[in-house]
């Protein structure tokens, strides 16, 4: 343990957990601009809140097919260049969707072609989102000493968390003090302008980091997976680790029902549960929640980011207790807290009560996700899985999660307008049936070794 370079294994998770800063801030800048798009293109063009929903959302459709695709990309070309690419796809979508009219449209005349290419650059984004959401922690859990392993993967959810708070920052100081009209006609594109800078330094830190010594073993080259395991776990244990991995890879590889079905449907029904409680409607439209409470503008803007900071506190504390207190039971603690804090909010807006104990209870919700939820389910998506079926079964997982996030995220606006209430109830709902799946079906994996895995869900 004590040959352990901590400095060397931080830097590389720094540079992995990048993508998720960019997965952070490339989801949640829509939540400044979205009433902006609204004004420009929705009701420009007379299109209904469904229309609005989707055209919100329509990075997921990009999610779904960046996830989708990433065990490919991860197996074929790497974990490195598939996150370089991710940073590439980041950087066209800031500046695309800042400014959609590139080339073939005229700025100020919406049309449908113009909200077509808004959606298309926003998908393009998603695709990035989607390859980093899966490839990040993947990067992470491959390269990380077991015994730290929690930690440093939930580091990834920490920087989405932060590139969401960064964000709103960014949206907050963009809007601040400016007229409506300024923000509908220029502040939005500043908003996703700012994307590019991030996006760039990505880009760059990904070239000096190595490939992960899981997949250099893949690939036949023991001699280069030792070399890294050397640098992070010093020659002794570098030696121990990658024989144990040899004897993970040197099998064929495996097909994805290889360890069972039970294994794969938990880290779907983790990625599924994770969105349908909700949790994305509260980053998503958290300005125009707050609004309707009764915030200014500037106001609502400013409750957002005491959100976020009441996000990444919680998140730290995630961190600090994972490889504590174990994967179970922080998720079963959390979906009793979101639990509470929706059905509250639900009672609060049956009863048409709007005000600081609806604040409250949003933040009881959202504190108890980023302890729990936010961090942990992709923490047990990057280490749950068998190295053999590993990529494929992370893909499949990670699609089935923006799947489910478009589906919630898109539906919102027009379950809004049916019955806030019902809203409300319906995620408060699905964490109660969160914390039985988590109690009846997720194996605490604190502490093993990811080539354990494959002992652990070995057919009997």
């Amino acid at each position: 343990m004590k040959q352990q370079n901590l400095a060397y294994i931080f830097l590389l998770t720094l540079v992995a957990t990048l993508g998720g800063l960019l997965f952070g801030y490339d989801t949640a800048v829509i939540s400044g601009a979205e009433k902006s798009i609204q004004a420009y293109l929705i009701d420009g063009l007379n299109l209904s809140s469904l229309a609005h929903g989707a055209t919100v959302s329509s990075a997921l459709i990009g999610c779904i097919i960046g996830g989708a695709i990433s065990g490919y990309f991860a197996l074929k070309l790497g974990r490195k260049k598939s996150l370089i690419i991710a940073a590439i796809l980041f950087f066209i979508s800031a500046l695309g969707s800042g400014y959609p009219e590139f080339l073939f449209f005229t700025k100020g005349e919406p049309s449908m072609g113009l909200l077509y290419m808004f959606n298309i650059y926003r998908v393009i984004g998603g695709i990035g989102v989607g390859l980093a959401s899966a490839i990040s922690p993947m990067y992470i859990s491959e390269i990380a000493p077991a015994n730290i392993r929690g930690r440093l993967i939930s580091f990834n959810q920490f920087a989405i968390i932060f590139g969401m708070l960064v964000v709103y920052f960014v949206n907050y100081n963009i809007a601040k003090g400016q007229s409506i009209e300024w923000i509908n006609e220029f502040g939005w594109r500043y908003m996703f302008w700012s994307e590019a800078i991030p996006a760039a330094i990505f880009a760059l830190l990904l070239l000096i980091v190595p490939e992960t010594p899981r997949y250099l073993a893949m690939q036949n080259e023991p001699g280069k997976a030792l070399t890294v395991l050397t640098k992070i776990n010093g020659i002794d244990e570098a030696k121990r680790i990658l024989a144990e991995i040899k004897q993970t890879v040197d099998k064929s590889s495996a097909k994805l029902f290889a360890y069972g079905t039970t294994v794969v449907v938990i880290g779907i029904l983790l990625s599924v549960f994770q969105q349908f409680v909700g949790i994305n409607v509260a980053l998503y439209y958290a300005p125009r929640i707050f609004e309707s409470m009764g915030a200014a503008k500037d106001a609502s803007m400013l409750q957002t980011i005491v959100m976020g900071l009441v996000n990444v506190v919680f998140t730290v504390i995630a961190i600090l207790t994972v490889d504590k207190w174990g994967r179970k039971p922080l998720l079963i603690t959390g979906s009793i807290g979101m639990a509470i804090g929706m059905i509250a909010i639900s009672i609060l807006s049956f009863n048409n009560i709007i005000g600081i104990s609806t604040l409250v209870f949003i933040v009881i919700y959202t504190a108890s996700f980023m302890m729990s939820w936010g961090p942990i389910c992709w923490v047990l998506i990057g280490e749950i899985f068998p190295n053999k079926i590993r990529g494929r079964a992370i893909a499949i997982a990670v699609a089935a999660q923006w799947a489910s996030n478009y589906f919630i995220s898109s539906t919102y606006p027009a379950m809004m307008e049916f019955s806030g209430g019902l809203t409300y109830l319906f995620y408060g709902v699905m964490s109660i049936l969160s914390a039985i799946f988590v109690w009846k079906m997720v194996p605490e994996t604190k502490g093993r070794t990811l080539e354990s895995m494959e002992e652990l869900f070995k057919k009997k």
